[in-house]
This record gives C-alpha cells, structure tokens and sequence, in this order.
C-alpha cells in the first residue's frame, strides 16, 4: 500500500481505502449504513467481554517471520501518518513508522508469539510448605484490543502447591507474556490463571488484576479516576475463607527495602 502510486490499496477481508466496496468499508466514496456501522463498533469497543480464553488469531499468524512483520507494519504505519497529514520529510517524525513497527513485534505484541511463551522452572517442594504463596502487585501492560490504547496496573497471583513450586520470577514472566499481546482484561486474567493451573498441576490458583484503562481515561466518557478489578478463583480458593485470606494479604502493605 502507498499514498502515491499504482498500488490498489485492498485491506485484509476486501476492505477497500478508495472507491465503493460491497462490503461497505470503503473510507471514500458513499457508504451505506455507514452511521449503524460506527455505532456497532463503538458499542463493541465499550463492551470488555471476552468470547474466548483464547486470543483471536488468525491460522496463518506466523507464515511471516518478525523482520517481514516489521517491514510491513512500518509502511503502513507511514500509510496512516500520512493520511493525517503528518509531515514525514521532519526529522522527528521520519523514523517513527520504523520504530512504531519494531515496538508492535519485538516488544508491546511480542506476547502473541508462542515462541516467546516462557519455560516455567519447577522445584520438589522438599520443605512440604502447603499454606499458599502469594505474589502480589505484579505489573500489567497490555493494550486494550478495541483502541490499542494501554490498559496498566497490577496483578496479584497465588497457588497451593500440589507437591511442585515454581521459580518467582516465572509468576512474572508469564503475566508479561500474556499481556504483550491485544487483550480485554477478563480474558487476561483466565489465560494467566489457566496456564498456571497447566504448569502447577493444580487447580489451586488465584489471579486478580486491578487496573486502569486508557480507553476509558483518555477517551470516551474521560475518566481518570476509575479502575476495573477482575479475578479467577480456582480449587480452593473457591473457599470463602481462603479467598478472604487472601485479599488481606493483598491488602497488607509492602515491604520497603
């Protein structure tokens, strides 16, 4: 796709930037139900739901390596710039379509990569510990996938151990795998709290996540005050009183070093 030039400008499923299209996405040229359209979509976008555990990807999601990805997104991202009238002959904008591209593979989306799914390291749990181990205000940046805004908070995770233990910094590797990725956070919370339940052998798991989203701070209704708490309570933490536990060891404060 170009600004200037002979390029046809299709978009993924016939979706066309120029003329009419049947399909009724076309950006110029008369559109029909175009007005239903955008309010379907903003009232998707206001809906944080999520119909699966699993993100939406589609089966040819890795037919193309990182370096072509990066290649690809950074002529459209100079595609968008300049349908905003941007200025891309300016020095501080001239390099941004490359450093925007890099940034979605190699970093804020990298999570959508199974090849970058961390290897949990597991131990006996030779001291027979079998209260829970809480790990909390661990930090969440993911982006909303109705505005590619971010959403940024904490997550607090817990287990009982069903005879193994895991590696603390693995508890934080999988919440920043899972959250480099598009999300909505009910389903963020689920896929950390199942992956858990996968590599602990146990059904004695808890993640809760308290956060704020840009989405809703930076647009739309503006407000800055709000957060969301989402939580996966699973085995015994189905248990009032163990959930209760729980929540006043999230609720103690921190130790300071």
């Amino acid at each position: 796709m170009k600004l200037n030039g002979t390029s046809s400008n299709i978009l993924p499923n016939g979706a066309s930037l120029n003329g009419n299209h049947k399909n009724g996405y076309a950006l110029n040229g008369h559109q029909a139900g175009v007005t239903d359209h955008e309010e379907l979509v903003d009232e998707i976008g206001d809906a944080h739901g999520a119909a699966s555990i699993d993100t939406p990807m589609r089966p040819d999601a890795f037919d193309l390596d990182d370096d072509t990805k990066i290649d690809l997104i950074e002529e459209h991202f100079r595609e968008i710039m300049g349908i905003l009238g941007l200025d891309l002959t300016d020095d501080s904008l001239k390099g941004s379509p490359r450093r925007v591209a890099k940034m979605y593979v190699k970093e804020i989306f990298r999570g959508l990569n199974p090849a970058n799914k961390p290897t949990p390291t597991l131990f006996d749990n030779k001291f027979r510990y079998n209260e829970m181990l809480v790990e909390k205000d661990i930090t969440v940046q993911t982006y909303c996938e109705h505005h590619f805004v971010p959403i940024i908070g904490k997550a607090h995770v817990a287990y009982i151990s069903s005879g193994k233990v895991i590696g603390l910094s693995k508890l934080n590797r999988i919440v920043e795998y899972f959250s480099k990725r598009p999300q909505v956070q009910e389903r963020l919370t689920v896929q950390i709290a199942d992956e858990l339940k996968k590599v602990l052998e146990t059904e004695d798991v808890a993640v809760i996540i308290d956060a704020k989203h840009l989405c809703v701070s930076t647009r739309g209704v503006h407000d800055v005050n709000s957060s969301t708490i989402t939580a996966a309570y699973g085995g015994k933490f189905e248990d009032e009183a163990t959930r209760q536990e729980l929540l006043r060891y999230i609720a103690q404060s921190n130790v300071t070093i």
